[in-house]
């Protein structure tokens, strides 16, 4: 419980970052007379110091990675489980009187830590396996609440590839001679049997689909060896030692790998594995950084009259143990790193990030002292004081020096080892990603400009200079790409290719690109307007000719949730033009939904569902919608999960449109920032249309409404306690349909994961489409009708669950005129249903 309060405090604080750019982000703030920071930048919902959360998990993964780098692959990776039985637990036990009781999780959570620290310090003292220059590991605890300890190890460099003959002295797997050596036998049997599974005990928790999920039995082998993918096969011989476990004999085909000293030292669990091989590396890192088990539980009623309710019926839910609780409240170590990572940030001149609260005044948050001071700034200080640091990248920089958070200077580091490790910078992050690249090479830089300078010369930007330093190709290629398509391309697929590039390619120069090809990209650029402005004789300068292209490219570019802003050295197309566009787009009339429209007129702020299956003419309401909405002047956002995108005026991806992760969580939120271009136009929407809503995971509906909350509270009063922050909103769709995609999950995951199990669900408004409008169109004779609406109604049954023939087995049975007669020839009885006397008309062009 003291787990998730922790959480939800984070939440509740709502606190925001902010970059710190004083010629043009807080001072812009200052100079327009705005002083309120929640106006700033978007909200973090925990953030990465929170242990447990999504982003403490990534940078533990990063940092672990950053010492592999270092340290080359890893050599073994333990598993030392907690043993409830230690004779210092009941000892404990005995003294306080609670002699057998399972509830002192304390005892047993002090214990394992003084274990665990004991077994760190014989690996790298006593050394079993061999001098270690790193290691790491994390805490987890098993469902009944046991800690266990996840370990990497790894060795020197010369002890790197050991032969097969040391491997058989580190690592074992087979049952010692109870005669000749008895406590390893003991031990072997008490805790490194795998339970019996396969055809011993088909009901075993390891057993999936009638095999056992962790490969047990294995084979007899009579020395190690190593597949094809490098995994090892550790010796197990057929030998006639074997153990008793729950009545059944159990040979060394059941023996998990194991060190018998520290099995026998420690009296647990202590699983063994050599990771001699490369591709296991990622893997293994993100297991032992993955994320906080979950349980789903069932609420049961026992009043049989009480209709079903699965949304209700359903809990998923963190699961927390009371041991895993009580190791948070002694503050015991999640995460153990040796050596030490040392996270080093950049930013561009003037850009350093801030965490503020949001109730802080601005002028407050500019007069915080050494605002200007940080990490990287103090980089450039130090190079100028030490000769010594001038030999150092930035990377490499804490293996000589010290970073003194509280006086916020680097001094020489005296003793002890650390890993540097650079934040990392996306491709898109323009100079940001460029000055990454350079900081891995350039040595002793005391400014920004020094990082620029090349060989004497001090360029402009940070592309160039990665240029200069042979770090980026030329763009011959994208060039010749272009060149090659134009001989056969139309202008508009050449637009389209030309953005592809520049979106997914990555270009070192776009000005190099943009200017030799601007004759091909615009060669039906005076064609289009003459039709645009139904001006045959129309004329455009030079200049005319080069903003209309750049608009065009900038339309395909806006689909794409891109825009020629983001690309660096590309120019910009007249804004007039934009305007003369939107503004001839925005007429027509239409009649519309009243509750909706009354919604947007009165800006009332409500959510609707509208609920209906295929036919009931959900896209003809949608049109009407907009419509109207496109007479009143005002703007409307239209998305939708799929393809179904494009049946929608200007339809976009939801994902797309509102920047949702694709790996959204509950503590996800849209990748919008205030001040930014599309936070101004979701200022400025009166209306959002969601189609095909029930596809989604709830979770992207939370991360827009928590969004919306924070970018519209200068638009509305109270936004933030009002859903979407009190913006008109309508989803659309059928749950009989399509959920949200689980994968590997069960029933239970899907719908939890639905809109209807959201906390926003009670806020909207639910409307039904029931009639079948395609079968009252006239297209259809009144036989086919009656027909379709006979198919159409037993459809609808079976999605609503009301048609079962069997309904414990949720068994349907399927009408006759649905089935195909069975044949000798299944495959040629279903094309020829679906597609009749196919080999005699396929030349017919009416019959296809």
């Amino acid at each position: 419980m003291a787990i998730e309060e922790e959480r939800f405090r984070y939440i509740r604080n709502n606190k925001k970052k902010l970059r710190v750019d004083l010629s043009a982000g807080l001072m812009d703030v200052v100079l327009r007379g705005d002083f309120d920071c929640s106006m700033v930048e978007k909200t973090i919902i925990v953030p990465s110091s929170h242990a447990g959360g999504p982003r403490y998990r990534a940078q533990n993964y990063q940092d672990a990675m950053a010492i592999c780098r270092w340290a080359g692959y890893l050599d073994f990776f333990l598993t030392f489980t907690c043993n409830p039985k230690w004779p210092e637990i009941n000892e404990m036990l005995r003294l306080s009187n609670q002699e057998g009781d399972d509830s002192r999780v304390d005892i047993i959570c002090r214990v394992f830590q003084i274990k665990l620290f004991q077994l760190m310090q014989d690996l790298k003292k006593q050394q079993p396996f061999g001098k270690i220059i790193a290691c790491l590991y994390t805490i987890e605890f098993q469902k009944r609440g046991l800690p266990h300890a996840h370990i990497l190890l790894f060795l020197h460099p010369i002890l790197k590839s050991p032969s097969i003959d040391h491997i058989d002295k580190l690592i074992a797997a087979e049952i010692p001679d109870l005669e000749i050596d008895p406590d390893g036998y003991n031990a072997v049997k008490n805790f490194m049997m795998h339970r019996p599974c396969g055809e011993l005990n088909r009901h075993c928790p390891c057993m999936k689909q009638g095999k056992c999920t962790k490969h047990f039995p294995k084979k007899f082998n009579d020395r190690t060896t190593f597949d094809a993918d490098g995994f090892p096969i550790y010796k197990r011989r057929n030998t006639d030692t074997q153990v008793n476990r729950n009545g059944v004999l159990l040979d060394n085909r059941y023996v998990v790998p194991y060190n018998r000293n520290l099995i026998v030292k420690f009296d647990a669990h202590i699983n063994v594995e050599l990771c001699n091989y490369s591709r296991s590396v990622k893997y293994l890192f993100k297991y032992v950084n993955k994320g906080s088990d979950r349980a789903t539980t069932t609420v049961e009623c026992t009043d049989t009259d009480v209709e079903i309710n699965e949304i209700k019926r359903y809990l998923d839910c963190r699961y927390i143990s009371a041991t895993e609780a009580c190791w948070r409240i002694f503050k015991f170590g999640i995460h153990h790193r040796e050596p030490a990572v040392e996270r080093l940030p950049f930013h561009l001149e003037g850009q350093n990030s801030k965490i503020f609260e949001e109730e802080r005044r601005v002028e407050s948050v500019l007069s915080t002292p050494d605002i200007e001071v940080t990490k990287f700034t103090e980089w450039f200080e130090a190079n100028k004081k030490y000769t010594e640091a001038r030999e150092l990248t930035y990377s490499d920089f804490p293996t000589h020096f010290v970073w003194n958070s509280r006086d916020k200077t680097w001094t020489k580091r005296r003793n002890g080892n650390v890993v540097g490790r650079i934040y990392f910078a996306h491709p898109t992050s323009g100079e940001r990603f460029y000055m990454r690249m350079l900081l891995n090479f350039v040595k002793g830089c005391t400014s920004f400009e020094s990082i620029r300078r090349i060989n004497g010369v001090t360029h402009d930007n940070y592309k160039d200079s990665c240029y200069t330093l042979g770090l980026l190709k030329d763009d011959k290629e994208w060039n010749d790409c272009l060149a090659e398509a134009a001989l056969w391309a139309i202008e508009n697929e050449l637009r389209n290719l030309f953005v592809m590039i520049f979106i997914h390619c990555q270009v070192t120069d776009c000005r190099k690109i943009w200017k030799p090809n601007f004759e091909i990209l615009s060669e039906d650029i005076i064609s289009l307007q003459r039709k645009r402005f139904r001006l045959k004789d129309l004329q455009l300068t030079k200049k005319q000719l080069e903003a209309y292209t750049l608009f065009e490219i900038e339309s395909i570019l806006l689909k794409m949730g891109k825009s020629l802003k983001d690309i660096d050295g590309m120019p910009l197309p007249d804004s007039a033009l934009l305007i003369c566009r939107k503004s001839s787009y925005q007429r027509g009339a239409r009649s519309a939904y009243e509750a909706i429209i009354n919604s947007v007129e009165k800006e009332e702020g409500r959510s609707f569902f509208i609920s209906g299956h295929g036919g009931t003419r959900k896209t003809f309401l949608w049109n009407t919608i907009i419509a109207k909405i496109r007479s009143y002047s005002r703007i409307f956002l239209p998305v939708a999960s799929g393809i179904a995108a494009l049946l929608l005026p200007n339809g976009r991806i939801a994902h797309s449109r509102f920047h949702i992760p694709l790996d959204v969580s509950s503590e996800s939120t849209c990748e919008i920032k205030q001040g930014s271009q599309l936070a101004e136009l979701l200022l400025k929407t009166s209306l959002i249309i969601w189609d095909e809503a029930p596809m989604e995971n709830k979770f992207c509906f939370e991360a827009l409404d928590k969004t919306l909350r924070d970018i519209l509270r200068v638009r509305y009063e109270n936004s933030s306690d009002k859903p979407f922050g009190g913006l008109t909103i309508v989803f659309g769709g059928d749950f009989r349909q399509i959920l949200p995609v689980i994968p590997k999950g069960t029933r239970a995951d899907i719908v939890d994961a639905s809109l209807n199990s959201s906390y926003l669900w009670p806020f909207f408004t639910i409307y039904e489409l029931k009639q079948n409008m395609r079968l009252y169109s006239g297209i259809v004779s009144d036989s086919e009708a009656a027909k379709i609406s006979t198919f159409d109604k037993w459809l609808l049954q079976i999605g609503d669950g009301s048609f079962y023939d069997d309904i414990n087995k949720e068994l349907i049975k399927l009408p006759p005129y649905v089935c195909i007669k069975p044949s000798n020839d299944p495959i040629g009885s279903i094309v020829e249903a679906v597609y009749p006397s196919l080999l005699q008309k396929y030349n017919d062009p009416t019959y296809l």
